[in-house]
């Protein structure tokens, strides 16, 4: 029997019906934001309303569905019913090879053979936020304005999210001990230019996006998107896990927060879980929740109660979503969900929780547009993780979980994602449906260790019971490609895609170190090492600097807040010094070369965007990246040193050693395509004006009747910056 499909808008009416009830107002909350909120009154009368809209005007948006579908608005006949995109983060095209020539990937095969498999070139730097948006847009990241996952505040030094800006409410209201802001905190997303989806959905043409990277804040298009990587948790931060042991722990270096708990004579442990900050009170401090956990080892297992809710659970176990509410006053809550992992009972107790995701059913900020849309996601397929770097890999990097433990959750959002993209084909049968599955990134960055036994990262850890972990994610996403493929007819072109390939990291390069040592950067008061974000530099004397993990910025005069190096000649002259001694960087102690090249950005990629991209780009040979402490600003006593942690496979190398992945049911045009071609491929394959600025090229050409039509003629006298940049 064929499946009905639920009607959008009745799920919809349902959906606010079930916000709308008296205990659900809604909040708006973000990483030094205020609330934004509504009465309990006020969100019922609006929810009300808008579920009476979508309700009443369901008949009359499906007829304007229908009609836009039926043609969209552009001067020839659109090649296809349906374009597919499957982004799997990561997948390496040698690999690929590798189990291919096995005979491990029969689905992936038969898409070659049918069509194409080629290297996907990809971005400059080779780094995930820098490539999804070069492949949203079609320009490369001077145009886009995505260099890394962080840049500096040249007035601070410190770093801030490259993706997205997240404020305070603009006005607020003092009101005794709160501070009532008078409308929702500032979300702006920093990526420019425009995504493809957004130039088709002009036309007509309807589209699903799902978990796309740097979507956050999500964009008002004719479609519908769930945000990806760089959705932030419910405390702003991008991932911050709990952790509750009874023993006397070591600090937790990255990614989470350890709290030594007292068990009682009645193995009951009590203490709370933090959540955001409670920006609705002055001075408020974080909002919590009362949690107790009670013991019973005979039964080995815990009871955990949290607010009013209460659950078992056994030893390496994780349990479901659970729901979570913060009170900041005035009858407001704040949602969020999370999930709990006993990692032992004894004989100490270890408490593992995860980062406290926005609520899908109930945001406290955007994660999708249209807005209710996570609300139709949860709905359909039960609740699902939104934080965008959802797979905990500093909690297994600092031993908190263990790679068990990490599989498992990995491939459980591997299972929420999988419910989504089907979801999304059985709803969208005409257009374009784009869903990334971030799995073969997170899994290859902690197990590539297990594919070079003499790895750093292997010591003290287990190797030969995960030799097989890569090569069985591969087969897993090779059995999600042969799912698909039974999807698709005639009139559908599957393009199955990467961002970028892997290699090992197995050695670390403080550039911070190095230039400290060739007298570039320099320390106060005689000191030799520095803290975190240059915690010790003394900028007045500083000429260059690392943050993050794509380059080198420049202290420049009247760019940077304390800058010393002088516009023109100076910056110049600095830039050539700088190539000439880092280009072939020697590794003494491996004897061998840790930088193959390094580029001028502003020579390279002549886009309007540079301010916040590093001066120079770093192009690390295999085996090599930014240390860990250069990443984070820190000026350590060696500039080399070997790379232990369980994150052990990495690409933000010379983008010529790890480009991604094209697969096809259609053949290609070049045996060279580029990551930036994607978004021109699409356009084309719909009958839609490729604009003048995407730097792309088309890949499918004509055969059999089925290549894609002509496309209508781009009006040249529309200006390139109205084109360019997203409104």
């Amino acid at each position: 029997m064929k499946k009905q499909r639920v009607p959008f808008a009745i799920v919809a009416f349902l959906a606010l019906l079930t916000m709308s009830s008296p205990d659900q107002a809604q909040a708006y909350i973000g990483p030094g934001a205020g609330f934004a909120f509504l009465s309990s009154f006020l969100a019922l009368f609006v929810a009300f309303a808008l579920a009476l809209f979508y309700l009443l005007s369901w008949p009359l948006r499906f007829a304007l569905k229908a009609m836009l579908r039926k043609g969209p608005r552009t001067t020839t006949k659109s090649a296809v019913d349906r374009v597919i995109v499957i982004g799997l983060d990561g997948m390496d095209p040698k690999l690929v090879d590798k189990f291919l020539a096995k005979g491990k990937l029969p689905n992936f095969q038969k898409l070659k053979e049918q069509g194409a498999f080629a290297p996907l070139a990809t971005s400059y730097p080779s780094i995930s936020p820098a490539a999804w948006s070069s492949f949203m847009t079609g320009v490369d990241p001077s145009h886009h304005n995505i260099f890394d996952f962080l840049t500096r505040d040249p007035c601070t030094y410190l770093p801030t999210l490259s993706s997205a800006e997240i404020g305070r409410a603009a006005k607020t209201l003092p009101l005794g001990k709160y501070l009532l802001p008078l409308g929702k905190p500032k979300t702006r997303l920093l990526r420019k230019s425009q995504p493809f989806w957004r130039i088709l959905g002009e036309k007509g043409v309807f589209s699903s996006i799902l978990r796309v990277p740097i979507t956050f804040p999500p964009e008002e298009f004719n479609g519908a998107l769930l945000s990806g990587m760089c959705t932030p948790d419910l405390k702003g931060s991008q991932g911050t896990f709990s952790f509750y042991t009874t023993k006397t722990s070591g600090r937790i270096e990255t990614g989470g927060i350890s709290h030594q708990v007292t068990l009682t004579p009645e193995n009951t442990i009590h203490t709370e879980l933090s959540g955001p900050d409670n920006s609705l009170i002055k001075g408020g401090g974080e909002l919590k929740i009362p949690l107790a956990i009670r013991l019973d080892k005979e039964r080995k297992q815990v009871e955990i109660k949290v607010g009013r809710q209460k659950l078992h659970l056994g030893p390496k176990t994780y349990s479901p979503w659970v729901k979570l509410v913060f009170r900041p006053g005035l009858g407001m809550k704040v949602h969020g969900i999370c999930r709990f992992y006993v990692n032992c009972l004894e004989p100490d107790f270890e408490l593992y929780v995860t980062p406290i995701h926005i609520d899908p059913e109930n945001p406290a900020l955007p994660i999708s547009h249209p807005f209710i849309y996570s609300v139709y996601l949860a709905k359909m397929i039960g609740p699902y993780g939104t934080l965008g770097l959802a797979e905990d890999t500093w909690a297994l990097n600092e031993r908190i979980l263990d790679e068990d433990a990490f599989l498992q959750q990995a491939y459980d959002f591997y299972q929420e994602r999988e419910k989504m993209l089907f979801q999304a084909l059985e709803t969208t049968r005409k257009g374009l449906c784009v869903c990334v599955f971030d799995t073969t990134d997170r899994i290859q960055h902690m197990f590539f260790r297990c594919l070079d036994e003499s790895h750093p990262a292997n010591q003290g850890k287990e190797v030969e019971k995960y030799k097989q972990v890569i090569e069985d994610l591969y087969m897993r996403m090779d059995q999600l490609v042969g799912r698909v493929l039974e999807r698709v007819d005639e009139r559908t072109v599957l393009l199955v895609m990467s961002d970028h390939g892997f290699t090992q990291f197995r050695r670390g390069v403080n550039i911070n170190t190095w230039l400290y040592q060739n007298g570039y950067l320099t320390l106060k008061d005689g000191k030799t090492t520095s803290g975190d974000w240059f915690k010790d530099v003394d900028w007045e004397k500083t000429k260059a600097f690392s943050l993050g993990l794509t380059g080198v910025f420049l202290n420049r005069k009247g760019r940077e807040s304390q800058g010393i190096v002088e516009e023109g000649e100076e910056v110049e002259t600095l830039k050539r010094e700088l190539i000439r001694k880092l280009t072939n960087l020697k590794d003494e102690a491996e004897h061998a070369t840790a930088i193959r090249e390094v580029v001028d950005t502003a020579g390279m990629l002549p886009g309007p965007y540079l301010d916040d991209a590093p001066d120079l780009l770093l192009g690390y040979n295999a085996g090599y990246r930014n240390s860990w402490e250069c990443a984070a600003g820190r000026v350590t006593e060696q500039a080399f040193e070997d790379n232990t942690k369980s994150w052990s496979g990495d690409h933000c190398v010379d983008p010529t050693l790890v480009p991604g992945v094209l697969f096809c049911n259609r053949k290609i045009t070049t045996h060279q395509p580029n990551i930036k071609d994607i978004a021109p491929t699409v356009l084309r394959l719909f009958g839609v004006a490729i604009p003048p600025y995407m730097k792309g090229q088309p890949l499918l050409e004509e055969q059999d009747g089925r290549g894609p039509a002509q496309p209508e003629v781009e009006n040249k006298g529309e200006s390139l910056g109205q084109k360019e940049q997203a409104a």
